[in-house]
């Protein structure tokens, strides 16, 4: 029997790319969910235009973290089998959602599939603004040795889900921190993770986190406590920590 796969799409304020993804995403995605995360722009119109679109509203914006959590729910909840997230800012690439997904699909025992962009080069890749990739670097470095991870790109929003899986997690940080609870988390179910390699794309290198999380030592210190806050919800000694 074929599996349902879900594609879905975090989205804030993305006017300016939601329409140009979500037609290119449609080429390689049967099932496609977007959560529009409060969006103040007219994304909202924008997607009403669109034909055949599952959607998730958020009535006020909570973060990406809280997108992503209405995703995994609404999979479990419509008995889909696999979830592939992609970003709407046009830095992932659509024609690998197959890959990612068929690793999945293929495999009996994989629980998450993360992209990579660090996992090898691909012509014509961009480079990373230096401070996130700094701080990208720290933290990959923090979960391979706290958490006996072999990682090599910790913050990746490109990933495959087995859905059946998705209910071991508790996510409680709603911010762009999320993927870090989800590491920790993760390890403490003992998934089974496996990176993939995707190309690296930066289309927006200003673009904000909101706030004080623009000035990258604060950002730092708020991805420090978000780990250790995780690390210690277990309750237990996890990984090789």
């Amino acid at each position: 029997m074929s599996q349902r796969i879900l594609t879905a799409l975090p989205v804030y304020n993305e006017e300016k790319h939601v329409d140009a993804v979500l037609n290119e995403v449609r080429q390689y995605a049967d099932e496609i969910l977007v959560v529009d995360d409060g969006s103040s722009d007219g994304t909202a119109d924008l997607l009403a235009q669109q034909p055949d679109l599952r959607t998730v509203v958020h009535e006020k914006n909570q973060g990406y973290g809280a997108a992503l959590v209405s995703a995994f729910d609404y999979a479990v909840r419509e008995g889909f089998d696999v979830l592939v997230t992609i970003d709407c800012d046009g830095q992932h690439q659509p024609q690998m959602i197959p890959e990612l997904a068929s690793r999945i699909v293929e495999a009996d025992d994989i629980d998450m599939v993360s992209g990579s962009r660090y996992l090898k080069a691909f012509d014509g890749q961009s480079l990373p603004p230096e401070d996130r990739r700094a701080i990208n670097m720290q933290i990959t470095k923090w979960l391979n040795q706290r958490l006996g991870l072999n990682l090599t790109d910790a913050f990746c929003g490109f990933k495959a889900y087995r859905v059946p899986s998705l209910p071991d997690l508790n996510i409680t940080d709603f911010g762009y921190a999320m993927p870090l609870e989800l590491w920790v988390q993760a390890v403490a179910a003992e998934w089974k993770i496996v990176e993939h390699a995707v190309p690296l794309v930066y289309l927006e290198e200003e673009r904000s986190f909101g706030g004080s999380l623009d000035d990258s030592q604060k950002r730092m210190a708020y991805y420090e406590q978000v780990l250790a806050n995780a690390v210690a919800a277990v309750g237990r000694p996890i990984g090789s920590a």
